[in-house]
């Protein structure tokens, strides 16, 4: 534990300007970003005595080893700042909103040709309208079928839509009207588009207009007499209020706007909030999170805006945001608003009305989501305190294995030999800071060496960091160079700079030697070994000849069975991908500078490898983009490359004659050469 005056700044050197700050800990990682009007008040308040400072906030400043600030110009550009630092660094000490869970959105890729309506959920991309967030994906799906009759838009994926072009004929939705069937050419793209936009403009409140459109085209098929035209209008109206009634009118006059509502306590604190589009409200979403230091509910709903909005722009940002308290100062953060939408942005507390009415059921909400998260989480806290006490009992640990991490071997009866680390901290999850391994020191299939080395490779890194950071002086092993090198010492929490309490090898006795073996050799003896065998799920402790056996209804046992069954997932996962890769090369992958739109122009033109082996420079020449030169390139590298083995149509078992790997089979699936039958392998 450090004392704050050892680090605190001399009087004068802090300026009195605008800035963003950082502390860091011994480790030089960064534990808290904050920014401040006046870098020199807002830093004096960390260096008051310890007993008057919030608990937490006492701990970060014992926790850290020194501060560093960065002066900016305005209190504006600290916002934007701080927002990214933190993005950038994950503070441990942050304000940072955790979902509880990954929110899907009604989504229409208008970045395609041939745009389609899906869930998505996670990233936001770039082209893409989305709509949301549901609080259940059946919602979303629930309204895309009612919109469909009238807005027939493609909602298959794009093996469906091009096996149905291929074909000639569309699928199910496009027999029954709910899909304009583009793929088989019933619409033109540009037809097509009209109806996406259509269903976007509807989607985002203009229903009203619309609404009044297809009546007033009903009435005059009645009066033309072309009833049966009138009356699939008039079930389309239908459809079309059906899909409104499922989100009842809240605000008047059509409003956009988004409320936030804050629940905290002396710990905690959780947000909700209510996406409001055309006076529905189209969304809802929450968040907890822990109150690391004595913070104001403006600063709450601050930390929260930056969250919400820090990716958005434009219309994603709406015109008006309701909150329960407003940050201070208010001033940059309106401005950061209006400068993520492009236009002014109405930040405010509401004061009567409908608005008021709303922000006390998101209130309520808030409410409920708290005492939610805390009858779980206090559950939660005491199974993950009582497992990892069980572990250390059994292991006979000094104390509990506040991190662990988990090894995994994966391979394919020897090929694509890989590895997995996967990291739990305090019982959870730390996805961060798994990382994958390919095996490189030897090739083949053993299990044994392959632990061995994928531990030293570890904690070389490990090592290193030590030695970086002047804790560890001593001169590395000269074998096993780090992975992708070493990158500048940051803060950034993308390193091997943790070490485990605890490391736990999937295996038995020879797995747990080799791992023992590795940390001997690299002089690290304060870090627990053990392995879990999966026959009969012992634990297997270095030089112990019988195992320690758990009992079956032991928490310890089963936060151990999560740890190395997440690590098995991890490995295998990574260990498909690299098969697949190996499955899906070509010759031309070893041509320099040919990327994937030349190597795909070429295969379309020739059709095949095949057919591209045989062509001369001359024709190759002739595909766009290709010259002379890249020509003489790849007419000696498929020169030199062995011909592949008939490929093989693993849909029929037909033989395609004309084609090769890195081609499409009559079924649209990739056709590879030689390829082991999955059923008879094993993956380990």
């Amino acid at each position: 534990m450090a004392d704050p005056s050892s680090y605190r700044p001399k009087p004068g050197e802090i300026p009195d300007t605008p800035g963003v700050y950082r502390f860091r800990d011994e480790h030089r990682r960064v534990i808290y970003v904050g920014k401040a009007k006046s870098l020199r008040q807002r830093l004096a308040n960390y260096f008051q005595d310890l007993a008057s400072l919030h608990p937490r906030t006492r701990t970060m400043v014992t926790t850290a080893a020194s501060v560093e600030w960065t002066v900016v110009s305005t209190e504006v550009e600290a916002l934007q700042l701080e927002y990214s630092w933190i993005k950038e660094f994950d503070p441990r000490f942050n304000v940072k909103y955790r979902d509880d869970k990954s929110y899907p959105y009604l989504a229409v890729t208008m970045n395609e040709e041939f745009p389609r309506v899906q869930v998505m959920r996670g990233q936001k991309r770039k082209g893409v309208r989305y709509f949301g967030p549901y609080g259940h994906a059946w919602a979303i799906r629930d309204t895309v079928d009612l919109l469909l009759r009238v807005f027939p838009v493609r909602t298959c994926s794009a093996g469906v839509f091009k096996n149905a072009a291929r074909t000639g004929r569309p699928c199910l939705l496009g027999y029954i009207g709910k899909c304009s069937a583009p793929c088989v050419g019933r619409v033109s793209a540009d037809e097509h588009r009209d109806l996406a936009e259509d269903f976007c403009d509807f989607m985002a409140g203009r229903t009203g207009t619309y609404i009044r459109r297809l009546e007033q085209q009903m009435t005059d098929a009645a009066e033309e007499m072309e009833y049966e035209r009138a009356a699939r209008l008039r079930d389309d109206i239908g459809a079309l209020k059906k899909a409104m009634e499922k989100s009842a009118v809240v605000l008047a006059d059509a409003t956009d706007a988004d409320l936030i509502a804050v629940a905290e306590d002396e710990l905690e604190a959780a947000v909700q909030i209510f996406h409001v589009r055309g006076g529905r409200v189209r969304g809802q979403r929450g968040w907890v999170t822990d109150k690391v230091e004595e913070i104001s509910t403006g600063a709450l709903v601050e930390h929260a805006l930056q969250q919400l909005y820090g990716e958005e722009k434009g219309d994603s940002v709406p015109k008006e945001v309701l909150v329960p308290a407003l940050p201070d100062p208010v001033e940059p953060v309106q401005e950061w608003l209006a400068e993520r939408r492009g236009s002014g942005v109405s930040l405010r507390i509401p004061q009567r009305g409908d608005k008021k009415a709303l922000m006390e059921t998101v209130q309520r909400n808030a409410l409920q989501a708290l005492g939610l998260h805390k009858t779980k989480r206090a559950s939660d806290l005491t199974t993950r305190s009582r497992a990892l006490e069980e572990i250390a009992e059994a292991l006979d640990l000094d104390s509990a294995p506040l991190r662990i991490e988990c090894y995994d071997i994966s391979h394919l009866q020897g090929d694509d030999v890989v590895a997995s680390m996967v990291v739990f901290e305090d019982g959870l999850q730390r996805k961060s800071e798994y990382r994958r391994f390919q095996i490189k020191g030897f090739a083949g299939q053993d299990d044994v060496r392959s632990m061995h080395e994928v531990i030293s490779r570890r904690f070389r890194r490990y090592l290193a960091e030590k030695e970086k950071t002047g804790e560890w002086v001593d001169d590395l092993p000269e074998e096993g160079t780090p992975e992708n090198g070493l990158k500048d010492d940051d803060g950034r929490p993308k390193k091997f700079a943790y070490p485990p309490q605890l490391v736990v090898v999937d295996g038995g006795q020879p797995q747990v030697a080799a791992a023992k073996k590795a940390l001997d050799e690299l002089g690290i003896d304060d870090i627990a070994v053990c392995g879990l065998a999966k026959r009969l799920e012992e634990v297997w402790l270095p030089d112990d000849d019988d195992p320690v056996v758990l009992p079956r209804t032991s928490e310890g046992l089963y936060l151990l069975q999560r740890v190395r069954d997440e690590a098995h997932r991890f490995a295998i996962t990574y260990q498909r991908t690299k098969r697949a890769q190996r499955f899906r090369s070509s010759p031309l992958d070893d041509v320099p500078g040919l990327g994937d739109t030349r190597k795909q122009a070429l295969l379309k033109h020739f059709g095949s490898l095949k057919k591209l082996r045989s062509a001369t420079i001359d024709q190759i020449c002739e595909v766009p983009g290709i010259g002379r030169k890249t020509a003489e390139t790849i007419a000696v590298a498929l020169a030199q490359a062995a011909p592949a083995a008939p490929a093989v149509n693993t849909a029929t078992g037909e033989i395609m004659e004309e084609e090769e790997p890195g081609t499409t089979g009559s079924g649209g699936e990739p056709v590879t050469a030689g390829a082991p039958d999955e059923r008879r392998g094993q993956e380990t």
